[in-house]
């Protein structure tokens, strides 16, 4: 018989923790999880509370023996856990509004996860989720790191090359909005399509197939970008501009949304300014957002997931996460779509590097489902886009200068030379507080 299982969440105050919540009521009966601790920083301390309080309303509501905990402290709350789920984020919604603000300001891209914006991100994030692992090899040296953390794919791959940490999942949501709009347009239950997906974080593409093993790709992609297509909003936060058909068609696979920002650059970049001088970037509507999530979860009678969540961007995530716990916990073997090693799954990525791909996921973790090689189309843009990454992952552990302005011109969001300098000094500075490793001496002196 298993023991309950204790989980620890690192950005417990998040306004997706409810998600996170309702996922592990929803599969009490297989996954019982019997301590939830949510841990937070100091800066979180009220929406800590104010989300905690609300984590233990669902669950007395449920009916469940489950305890939530609140703390501020780390160390206590991984002391011998099972899993520990990451949803931080580095210098909160402010950090992210400079991300998008800074290089808008100089008329390129300013997004969260692609770009200088996604670049800076990894930054600030990657030392703090090795300081995690370094403290999960003290204090928990067995559990499951599950990731939600962006920018996914290179926090992953940093746990896994830098932390040399193993037992590291990540995870990212659009995916699974990516089922859920090729099986709207099929009008077939997901259950009854096989996707196989390939590529990194937030730059993957697929291919769909029935039970019969025929292929759908041609149809969804007709469905989605063709002439007559009218295609549905598959994620929140990205503006739902239509696709080249005859492009997407030559690649005979589905493209993710994210590659917007790589195939229609000009256009998205012009949407980004317009907004950037209207009502503010994705980062200052989030705000607004969460503003009234907060405030719905402070009601003492709230003890229930509210719709309004959807809003956020990153819908399906916190379910998703429970799934891959369930997974790993009952060895279910479920097909699922992850950031994990390659171990060769993709032939035109490094064996070691990590990678966006269906998996099917086991008590031992994920195993990825081979995918071969990539058309050129595919191939190029890949392989440009993971050797950025390497290079960005590697400015973050190491602080150093001339390689985070060689991930930034090999970046094809930031135009190169001089202007790709005067950013990167920009938000530098402008992200002083969070960057230790690039400013060491100024780190000594406080």
């Amino acid at each position: 018989m298993k023991k309950g299982i204790k989980i620890a969440t690192i950005g417990g105050g998040s306004s997706y923790t409810p998600e996170l919540v309702e996922g592990f009521i929803k599969r009490y009966d297989e996954l019982p999880v019997k301590e939830l601790w949510l841990v937070d920083i100091e800066e979180g301390r009220e929406k800590l509370e104010i989300v905690g309080n609300m984590a233990k309303r669902m669950v007395k509501a449920a009916g469940i023996d489950c305890e939530v905990h609140l703390t501020l402290n780390r160390r206590e709350a991984l002391k011998d856990v099972d899993f520990v789920t990451t949803q931080f984020r580095v210098g909160l919604l402010d950090a992210r509004i400079k991300d998008e603000r800074i290089p808008l300001s100089h008329g390129m891209i300013g997004q969260e996860t692609n770009g200088a914006g996604g670049m800076f991100k990894a930054f600030r994030t990657i030392p703090v989720i090795l300081d995690i692992v370094k403290d999960m090899k003290e204090l928990c040296p067995d559990a499951w790191l599950i990731n939600f953390t962006n920018p996914s794919g290179m926090v992953t791959e940093a746990v896994l090359r830098y932390g040399k940490w193993e037992k590291v999942i990540g995870l990212c949501n659009v995916p699974v909005g990516a089922v859920k709009s090729a099986a709207a347009v099929l009008n077939k239950k997901e259950e009854d399509l096989f996707f196989k997906f390939a590529g990194i974080n937030h730059l993957h593409w697929h291919r769909v197939f029935d039970k019969d093993g025929t292929e759908l790709t041609e149809k969804v992609i007709d469905a989605l970008y063709g002439p007559n297509a009218d295609p549905a909003v598959v994620v929140e936060n990205i503006k739902n501009m239509r696709f080249l058909y005859e492009q997407v068609k030559n690649l005979k696979m589905l493209p993710c949304p994210y590659h917007r920002y790589y195939y229609m650059t000009d256009n998205m970049l012009k949407e980004e300014l317009e907004a950037f001088h209207n009502e503010g970037t994705r980062g200052e509507v989030v705000k607004r957002i969460e503003a009234k999530l907060f405030e719905l979860y402070k009601d003492p009678n709230l003890d229930h997931k509210p719709e309004e969540l959807s809003k956020r961007g990153g819908a399906h995530y916190s379910d998703a996460a429970c799934e891959i716990i369930n997974s790993i916990y009952n060895n279910k073997g479920t097909v699922m779509v992850v950031s994990t090693r390659n171990n060769g799954a993709i032939d035109d990525l490094p064996y070691d590097c990590a990678v966006e791909v269906s998996s099917i996921i086991r008590a031992h973790g994920a195993e990825p489902v081979n995918f071969g090689k990539f058309p050129p189309a595919q191939r190029g843009l890949l392989q440009l886009m993971k050797a950025m990454e390497e290079l960005t992952i590697e400015a973050a552990v190491t602080g150093d200068y001339a390689t985070a302005l060689q991930a930034f011109t090999l970046n094809p969001l930031v135009p190169s030379g001089d202007i790709a300098k005067t950013v990167l000094d920009e938000m530098l500075e402008a992200h002083k507080d969070y960057l230790p490793q690039f400013f060491p001496k100024e780190a000594a002196v406080h």
